[in-house]
C-alpha cells in the first residue's frame, strides 16, 4: 500500500490566502503535482462541492476538507501549516492546520480506515500540538504515520519525538475504542448486563454518527460524543455509518440504552431499530463542536416522557438552529419533497402511456378506451386495427396508473413523517382525497395530517408488551380514523372547491398572464439548479399533472414550461464552451460535453459545476435563458404529458417544433450571457484561461 502522506504533500508556515478556497486549491494542485490526482480542477471542484455542504473546520483551530473524487488516483493526505490562519467555519475561530483527505471513488477500505483514524486522532490535544511545534515536513510525515500506526516510530525533531511518545497513548486508546471489531462500531465505558437498567446511577446512551463522505466527520463525531460520555460517566456505544464500514449495535445494546443520539447529515440505516427512545437529532458537526451538550439533552430526554422519540422517521438531515430539532419549515419541505419523489414514477409511467395511447389511437381514444380493453382481443381487433388497440391498452395502464397519483403522494409525504406505520394512513387519506375531488392539494394535507397524527401517536408510552403491536396496528388504525374522517367531514370539501378554482384560474391563462407565469417558473428552475427553489417549481409542475385533460391542458403547459427552462442552464454552458473556448478552464470545457447530452435529458444538475467555479456570472446568465424560455412555451401553449426526459419524450410534448425553439433561443440568450459576463464583468484576478501547450 503506497504512503498517504509524503513531505512533498506538506507545507508549513504558508500564506494561503485568506479565504478556504485558496486553500483547498492549493492542496488540490499539490495532491495533482505528486501524480496522485488526474485533474486538479475536477479534484477542487468535489472539494469545494462538499465544503459547501458542512464546513469542515473543527474546534481546535482545525480543518479537515476532504472528498471523494474520480480525478483522485490513490488515496492521499496534504497537509498545511498555515500562517495566517483561515476561517474554515469553526465556532471557535480560524483554522492553522489543515489537513486534505483526497480519496478515490472507489477507495478500498484499509486505506479509508486510515483516513478515518487520522481525523480521529485530530481531536487529540497532544496531537495536535505536536503538528505545531514540527520542524520539518519529515517530522510531519513521521507524526501523522504515527497516528496511523504505521511505518517506524520517529525518532528525530520536537514533533517526531512527541509522535513517538504518544505513539503508545494513542495505540492503548484506538484498542479500547475500537476494540478488535470493525471500524462501525465504537463503545466506551463499562461493561454492563444487557436490559434497561433499573439503577438510575447507571445511565446508558447509543448514538449514530454519519456524514455524506464518511471519512471524517463521521468517526471525529463519534469520538468527541464518546469523550463527553466518559467524563460524565455515562456508558455511550456509537454506531459509526462511514465509508470504511458499519457495524450495527447489538439489540440488546439498543434496548438497554436510555435515548439516542443521531448526529448525521445523511439518513440513519434502519432507523426503526430505535423506535421508541427518546431522540436528540443533529447535524453530524454538532456532535463535533458541541458533544457535551448533546449528550446532556440526551439524559434530559430520557428523562422526559415528552421527549421526542424515534419512530423510524426516513429523513436523516437536521438543522442546528433549534438545538438539534428539525425546524417545522424543513421538516414539511422534506416531507412534501419525498412525496413528490416516490410519486413521480406513477406520474412518470402513466403520463407516458397516456401519451403513448393518444399517439397510436388518436385522441378520441379517451371515449372508447375502456370498451375496447374489455371488449377486443388481438383475434378480435376494433375498428381502427392494431394501432387503436394497443393505442386504448397504453392509455387504459397509463390512467389507472396516473389514479394512484394522489394516495401515493399522500402517502409518502405521511412515510416521510411517520416512516412506515404512515404510509397506511397517508395512502387511505390520498384516497379520500381523490374521490372528493381535492386534487393533489387535498393529497398534501392529508398527508400531512395523516403523518403527524401518526407520529403523535407513536409517541406516546405504552407497555413493553403492547409496543410490537403499536406500528402494523394501533398506530394505521387510529391515524387512518382521525385524518380520513377529518377528510371526509370538515376538510375534503373546502380543499375540492379550492382546487376547482385553481384548475379553473390556470385553464382561463391566456396573453400576458400565461407568459408572466412562464417567466416565473423559468427563474425559479434556474436560481439554485435543482436545490430547494427549482424542486418547488418542479414538484408544482409535477402535482398538477393529474389534472391535465383534452379540456383542461394548463397543467400540461406548466409542465412543458418547468421542463424546458430546467434544460436551459446545462445547455447554455455547453454551447458557452465550444463559442469561448478560453474562458473556461479545462474540467468546465470536459463537463461542457456532459452538459449537452445532461441538458437534453433535463437533469438541471449539469450546471452546478459552474455555478459553483463562478456563481456571479453563471446564475444570473441561467435565470436570464430560462425566463425567456418558460414565457414562450406558456405563451405558446406547448404542452408536456411526461414529468421528465427532455427531448427523449418528444411523443409526450404537444407543439414539440415551438418547444425546442424555445430552448433554443433561451440556450443561445444564457450562452451569450455568461460569455458576455465572464468577458466584462472580470475582476484583476481573473484571466483567460491559456490553451494547454502540446509538449
Amino acid at each position: 500500500m503506497s504512503e498517504l502522506i509524503t513531505p512533498e504533500l506538506v507545507s508549513l508556515d504558508e500564506d494561503l490566502g485568506a479565504e478556504r478556497r485558496s486553500v483547498i486549491r492549493y492542496l488540490a494542485e499539490q495532491v495533482a503535482a505528486q501524480g496522485r490526482s488526474t485533474e486538479v480542477d475536477a479534484l477542487y471542484a468535489d472539494a469545494l462541492a462538499r465544503e459547501e455542504k458542512t464546513s469542515t473546520g473543527v474546534p481546535g483551530g482545525i480543518a479537515i476538507p476532504h472528498c471523494r473524487s474520480k480525478a483522485v488516483s490513490e488515496a492521499t493526505l496534504a497537509m498545511a501549516r498555515l500562517s495566517p490562519a483561515v476561517d474554515f467555519g469553526a465556532k471557535d475561530g480560524p483554522a492553522d492546520l489543515v489537513f486534505f483527505i483526497a480519496a478515490p471513488d472507489g477507495a478500498d477500505q484499509e486505506h479509508l480506515k486510515l483516513l478515518s483514524k487520522l481525523a480521529r486522532s485530530l481531536i487529540r490535544k497532544d496531537f495536535t500540538a505536536s503538528l505545531r511545534s514540527a520542524q520539518t515536513p519529515a517530522d510531519v510525515v513521521a507524526l501523522v504515520n504515527g497516528a496511523l500506526g504505521i511505518g517506524e516510530p520517529a525518532t528525530t525533531g520536537d514533533g517526531a519525538h512527541a509522535a513517538g511518545t504518544a505513539r503508545g497513548d494513542r495505540s492503548s486508546e484506538a484498542a479500547a475504542t475500537l476494540g478488535t471489531s470493525p471500524a462501525g462500531t465504537d463503545t466506551t465505558g463499562p461493561a454492563v448486563e444487557h436490559g434497561r437498567s433499573t439503577d438510575t446511577k447507571v445511565r446508558r446512551l447509543v448514538a449514530v454518527t454519519a456524514c455524506p463522505t464518511g471519512i471524517a466527520h463521521t468517526y471525529m463525531a463519534a469520538d468527541s460524543l464518546v469523550a463527553a460520555a466518559k467524563e460524565r460517566g455515562i456508558d455511550l456505544q456509537v454506531e459509526t455509518q462511514g465509508s470504511s464500514g458499519a457495524t450495527p449495535l447489538d439489540p440488546a445494546v439498543i434496548a438497554a440504552a436510555d435515548a439516542v443520539i443521531f448526529a448525521v447529515d445523511v439518513d440513519v440505516r434502519d432507523k426503526q431499530r430505535f423506535a421508541g427512545l427518546p431522540v436528540i437529532s443533529a447535524p453530524v458537526k454538532r456532535g463535533i463542536d458541541e458533544p457535551g451538550e448533546m449528550v446532556e439533552e440526551a439524559l434530559a430526554a430520557a428523562s422526559n416522557p415528552n421527549a421526542r422519540r424515534v419512530t423510524g422517521t426516513a429523513g436523516g438531515e437536521q438543522t442546528d438552529d433549534d438545538g438539534g430539532r428539525d425546524g417545522i419549515g424543513s421538516t414539511l419541505k422534506r416531507a412534501l419533497l419525498t412525496g413528490v419523489s416516490y410519486m413521480i414514477p406513477f406520474v412518470a409511467g402513466g403520463g407516458l402511456l397516456i401519451a403513448l395511447g393518444f399517439l397510436l389511437g388518436g385522441y378520441l381514444i379517451t371515449d372508447t378506451a375502456d370498451a375496447i380493453v374489455l371488449e377486443n382481443t388481438f383475434g378480435n381487433l376494433p375498428e381502427g386495427g392494431l394501432a387503436t388497440y394497443l393505442g386504448a391498452v397504453a392509455f387504459k395502464i397509463g390512467q389507472l396508473s396516473l389514479g394512484f397519483l394522489v394516495p401515493a403522494l399522500a402517502g409518502y409525504i405521511a412515510y416521510a413523517l411517520a416512516d412506515r406505520p404512515g404510509i397506511a394512513p397517508g395512502f387511505v387519506a390520498g384516497a379520500v382525497a381523490g374521490f372528493m375531488g381535492a386534487g393533489f392539494l387535498g393529497g398534501i394535507v392529508g398527508g400531512l395530517l395523516a403523518g403527524y397524527v401518526a407520529l403523535m401517536i407513536g409517541r406516546l408510552a405504552v407497555p413493553r408488551w403492547l409496543r410490537s403491536l403499536m406500528p402494523v396496528v394501533i398506530i394505521p388504525l387510529l391515524a387512518s380514523i382521525v385524518a380520513s374522517g377529518l377528510m371526509f367531514l370538515v376538510l375534503g370539501g373546502p380543499i375540492a372547491a379550492i382546487t376547482d378554482g385553481l384548475n379553473n384560474w390556470l385553464s382561463g391563462l391566456t396573453g400576458t398572464a400565461a407568459v408572466g407565469l412562464g417567466l416565473i417558473l423559468g427563474l425559479m428552475m434556474a436560481v439554485d439548479l435543482g436545490g430547494p427553489v427549482n424542486k418547488v417549481a418542479y414538484s408544482f409542475a409535477v402535482a398538477g399533472l393529474g389534472a391535465g385533460s383534452i379540456d383542461n391542458q394548463a397543467p400540461w403547459q406548466i409542465m412543458a414550461a418547468v421542463m424546458a427552462a430546467g434544460m436551459v442552464p446545462p445547455l447554455a454552458m455547453a454551447l458557452a464552451t465550444v463559442i469561448d473556448r478560453r474562458r473556461f478552464t479545462v474540467a468546465e470545457r470536459e463537463n461542457g460535453k456532459a452538459a449537452w447530452l445532461l441538458g437534453a435529458a433535463f437533469i438541471s444538475e449539469g450546471a452546478i459545476p459552474f455555478a459553483a467555479a463562478d456563481p456571479l456570472r453563471v446564475i444570473p446568465a441561467s435565470l436570464l435563458g430560462s425566463a425567456v424560455t418558460g414565457a414562450i412555451v406558456m405563451g405558446t401553449g406547448v404542452t408536456s404529458q411526461a414529468p421528465h426526459g427532455g427531448i427523449f419524450v418528444f411523443f409526450a410534448i404537444g407543439n414539440v417544433a415551438m418547444f425546442v425553439v424555445a430552448i433554443i433561443v433561451g440556450t443561445i440568450i444564457s450562452a451569450l450571457a455568461v460569455i458576455g459576463l465572464k468577458r466584462y464583468a472580470t475582476s484583476k484576478k481573473d484571466a483567460p484561461v491559456a490553451e494547454p501547450v502540446a509538449a
